[in-house]
């Protein structure tokens, strides 16, 4: 059985490409918002969730913390394209397992993901 990520991103076209790196490996859910995101994990089984930290309404870092409040042994990789170092900090240290700098190349994205299965 596959294992399911959910990909978080308010950009259409990051969801779509990340849906067809991931596509073959594992089954993929999305979410085009924070509160979109926190919906889907209430109502499905993830197994990890790949998160934007740059959205509006609900950052990734917001959407992140309320996660923790029921679903906190899921892990939690952010994908950012801002950048700023107090981001990743930030989502670190809430305990995130990692964090990958937008844009990504596949292959890095896919190595990320089978480390932290693997590590669990």
């Amino acid at each position: 059985m596959k294992k399911s990520i959910l990909v978080v991103d308010d950009d259409n076209m990051n969801l779509a490409r990340t849906q067809i790196i991931l596509g073959k490996e594992y089954d993929v859910l999305t979410a085009e918002s924070g509160m979109d995101a926190l919906m889907r994990l209430r109502d499905t089984k993830v197994d990890m969730v790949l998160l934007d930290i740059d959205m509006p309404e609900m950052n990734g870092i917001e959407t992140f913390e309320r996660m923790k409040g029921f679903a906190p042994e899921i892990p939690v990789i952010f994908l950012t394209a801002s950048g700023l170092e107090e981001d990743v900090v930030s989502a670190i240290k809430l305990g995130a397992v990692n964090y990958l700098k937008k844009p990504y190349r596949p292959q890095e994205l896919l190595k990320r993901i089978s480390q932290e299965f693997e590590a669990r």
